[in-house]
């Protein structure tokens, strides 16, 4: 009977092994997600204002002087553009991602926007 129970297992224990085989993601995938590509665009400044306003004052404040989450009013003087391009897609810390909520482009032109406040 004993026998019988441990054949069990193992038989489980290799069929749950091929089943995650085949699920997880592999390593491109998890390269891919680790750093995101930014798509090119067109910098608009008025737009990327008006989404910043719309997104990121609550925490950030009215003059990305800072508030809940950290100043934002020189951060191209500290991250590039493809830093604050992951970290908006990502999220960091108490920070949500972005990426459901705002299209790649759209991430892009404010990333492109911040990295100019030097």
């Amino acid at each position: 009977m004993h026998k019988w129970i441990m054949s069990g297992v193992f038989f489980a224990a290799c069929a749950l092994a091929i089943v995650l085989m085949f699920t997880l993601p592999g390593k491109e995938e998890v390269a891919e997600e680790a750093k995101p590509t930014m798509p090119e665009v067109a910098m608009d400044a008025g737009q990327a204002e008006a989404l910043v306003k719309a997104n990121c004052i609550t925490c950030h404040g009215d003059q990305l002087q800072g508030g809940v989450g950290p100043a934002l009013a020189n951060i191209g003087s500290q991250d590039d553009v493809e830093k604050i391009y992951s970290t908006i897609i990502k999220g960091k810390g108490g920070m949500p991602s972005f990426k459901d909520k705002l299209k790649d482009e759209e991430i892009a032109n404010i990333a492109m926007w911040l990295a100019e406040k030097k």
